[in-house]
């Protein structure tokens, strides 16, 4: 994949959330992770981080929004469910980002929004686990920039997709 990318959030207080989230920022590789203002203890997040991210990737902890750095040139994009923000599937992901959520109980800060280059939602009716939303937003990121070729205008997979040609015909032969 292009670029690079970091995931974190503001005044995260469910360790088992922030473990699923650096577990989930490893799998899709990205380069750091990062909390600002979060309230969890470490050891419970290492309960749901089973693959132990923090040998993988550095993880800032933040006390303030006025203590972070981001990279040079990274883009900071807001992810909450706000109507004036950018639906995920019509977002054009930056090639250096770095995506901050919410807390669980709770929306971005003012002062968070504030210093975002963008704010996306998913669109959904409402507001998803956050671990379950920075899954998402990581998962389009790959689709977005990661080089896959456009899906099919029909069902199913890519026509030279071999491999699924012989279940595709067994479940025709049962129907």
């Amino acid at each position: 994949m292009r670029g690079y990318f970091g995931i974190g959030a503001e005044k995260i207080s469910k360790a088992m959330n922030l473990g699923a989230v650096l577990r989930t920022g490893n799998a899709f590789g990205a380069s750091f992770a990062f909390t600002v203002g979060a309230h969890h203890r470490a050891r419970e997040v290492a309960l749901s981080d089973t693959a132990k991210s923090d040998i993988h990737m550095p993880l800032y902890e933040w006390a303030s929004l006025e203590e972070m750095r981001l990279p040079k040139g990274c883009s900071l994009v807001g992810v909450e469910l706000d109507p004036r923000a950018i639906d995920l599937p019509t977002f054009r992901h930056p090639l250096q980002a770095a995506y901050i959520l919410g807390p669980e109980k709770g929306n971005l800060s003012d002062e968070a929004k504030a210093l975002c280059m963008h704010i996306v939602k998913i669109p959904t009716r409402f507001c998803v686990n956050l671990s379950v939303a920075a899954a998402i937003v990581m998962y389009d990121r790959t689709l977005n920039l990661g080089g896959w070729p456009p899906r099919p205008i029909t069902e199913g997979g890519p026509p030279d997709a071999e491999k699924w040609e012989a279940p595709r015909a067994r479940r025709a032969t049962r129907e």
